[in-house]
């Protein structure tokens, strides 16, 4: 008796940071080499399922996909907007349309909690890789892109800080983060901010202002680097903070209004350069380990889940690596 090929189904969905077609590399080389699956990438996430848009991918001898371990971005395509599940019958029919045994989605924290929605009402076998330069996935210490990410801040910031001492200039650097304050924090300690504003604790410009004094009057310290995450919030909100193009151009116009002393401002607002770079060496390795773990310590498939010891609470759609105080359990699941 013959046994059919499963098919696999993955695809990258939320906004884009390094590192997804490695994970997409590694995903297909061990499905296709190892257990000779077949993989089809969904294009555009959700977008793809219910246009039935899916293209093979193929690993063998690996020639047509070891370029993606040296491509940012992702190729497959990535959506972040739409009523995903207002087409909930669409998706699912696409599903299973498209004949999938299991699907795999690389995402982030808002999209996981939009498919585990689909995977329950659909039952399908569904496993996610957290990927986020935000790293605000729940109960995950490491997200893809995360890392990578920081090192470009920390770079960016190496360089500002050059040109703030050669003037004596104050900078305001915006980070991504509009509801986490990872990437502001990890990246201003290791850049050497003077200050760090996260949207976790709300900030002041008094405070602001007084520490900028103190690094002139107890250091003699002219210039200053400001770390400031996008979604950062005031104590006290100003309602006119919308009409500036970004809370960086807020806080530096505030401070000089209001600090003691003159201050010469600049402000840099980072963008997407924070998300459009080859992933990090460390974090290439990384993804190689989870897709032996998917697909090697467990040949017949598996779902992960991830038991969080100190909270007592279980995921069943996280994939990372890095957890603290957390232990891994194998979930047979039958397809």
């Amino acid at each position: 008796m013959s046994i059919s090929r499963k098919r696999l189904g993955v695809f990258t969905s939320g906004g884009d940071c390094p590192g997804l077609n490695t994970a997409i590399r590694a995903i297909v080389a061990h499905a296709t080499l190892s257990y000779g699956w077949e993989v089809l990438g969904i294009l555009h996430a959700t977008q793809g399922l219910i246009e039935r848009k899916a293209i093979p991918l193929n690993a063998e001898g690996l020639g047509g996909m070891d370029v993606l371990l040296n491509m940012g971005g992702t190729i497959l395509g990535a959506i972040n907007r739409g009523d995903t599940l207002g087409h909930a019958d669409e998706v699912i029919a696409g599903y299973n349309e498209l004949g999938l045994d299991a699907l795999i989605a690389i995402c982030g924290d808002g999209s996981l909690k939009i498919l585990h929605q689909l995977a329950q009402k659909g039952n399908w076998n569904f496993l996610a890789v957290p990927k986020t330069i935000d790293n605000d996935v729940a109960l995950t210490d490491r997200a893809i892109g995360f890392d990578t990410a920081v090192n470009t801040v920390v770079e960016a910031l190496s360089r500002i800080t050059s040109t703030a001492a050669s003037h004596d200039r104050v900078f305001v650097v915006e980070v991504m983060g509009r509801t986490a304050g990872h990437l502001a924090l990890y990246s201003g300690i290791a850049g050497g901010a003077d200050i760090i504003l996260i949207p976790e604790i709300p900030y002041s410009i008094e405070g602001i202002c007084q520490h900028l004094q103190k690094l002139r009057d107890r250091w003699g310290r002219k210039f200053a680097l400001i770390v400031v995450a996008e979604g950062a919030k005031a104590l006290e909100q100003d309602a006119n903070h919308c009409h500036y193009s970004s809370i960086a151009h807020y806080i530096a116009d505030k401070i000089a209004q209001y600090s003691p002393i003159p201050i010469e401002l600049r402000v840099s607002v980072l963008g997407h350069i924070q998300r459009g770079v080859l992933p990090w060496p460390w974090i290439g390795y990384w993804q190689q380990v989870w897709a032996i773990l998917l697909w090697i310590l467990q040949p017949k498939g598996h779902l992960i889940e991830w038991w969080h010891g100190r909270q007592g609470k279980s995921s069943l759609f996280p994939l990372p690596m890095w957890l603290l105080n957390a232990h891994a359990m194998w979930i047979p699941i039958a397809f």
